[in-house]
């Protein structure tokens, strides 16, 4: 199995554990939403949720985080911020984010521009802490309007996004559903 897919699995299950009711479910996802914003490591509270049972070949044991490290902590810190003061979990799979920043969009695309600046900055980041921060601005604006994403594949898309290799087409494969999410849509209100 690939990183990649570890990745996924990963948070899977841990957004699984978290989807469930319950004290110790309310205070992980609490620590997890102050871990949000800051580097993997930054914030021990939030380690025995986002290293906990984490396949040793997705650590770095550097002292640096691992690119697996940095999908699975922005993935779950994030999760947790969209899962603020919602009961049914924003994880939903088959929705990309591509997908799910193209919900953004209002249907007379008065905030086109804006979402699409913001999502353009994600996309164009210079390094993994950039990208983190354009990507909350993102989530905060799904979590006002009650739109939800795939957690684990996102997840892994932010694992891929990190090499230079794939950078490019996990950008392109998000874009094309940012937009083929509103030509669909497009044509499904005109008829065609």
């Amino acid at each position: 199995m690939s990183k990649a897919d570890q990745v996924y699995r990963f948070v899977a299950a841990k957004i699984h554990a978290l989807s469930n009711t319950g004290s110790w479910q309310t205070a992980s996802l609490a620590k997890l939403r102050r871990g949000a914003g800051k580097p993997p490591g930054a914030n021990p509270e939030v380690w025995e949720i986002t290293l906990a049972e984490l396949p040793g070949e997705l650590a770095s044991y550097r002292g640096e985080p691992s690119r697996a490290e940095w999908a699975i902590h922005l993935a779950m810190t994030l999760y947790a911020v969209h899962q603020q003061g919602v009961s049914e979990s924003v994880s939903k799979p088959g929705v990309s984010f591509g997908q799910a920043v193209s919900s953004l969009v209002a249907p007379d695309k008065k905030n086109e521009s804006g979402v699409k600046s913001r999502f353009d900055a994600v996309l164009t980041a210079r390094g993994i802490g950039e990208f983190a921060h354009h990507a909350r601005s993102l989530i905060q604006l799904m979590r006002a309007n009650n739109v939800h994403m795939d957690y684990p594949q996102f997840a892994k898309d932010v694992y891929s996004y990190q090499f230079i290799d794939s950078q490019d087409k996990v950008c392109l494969r998000w874009g094309e559903d940012f937009y083929c999410v509103n030509i669909v849509s497009d044509s499904y209100e005109s008829g065609a």
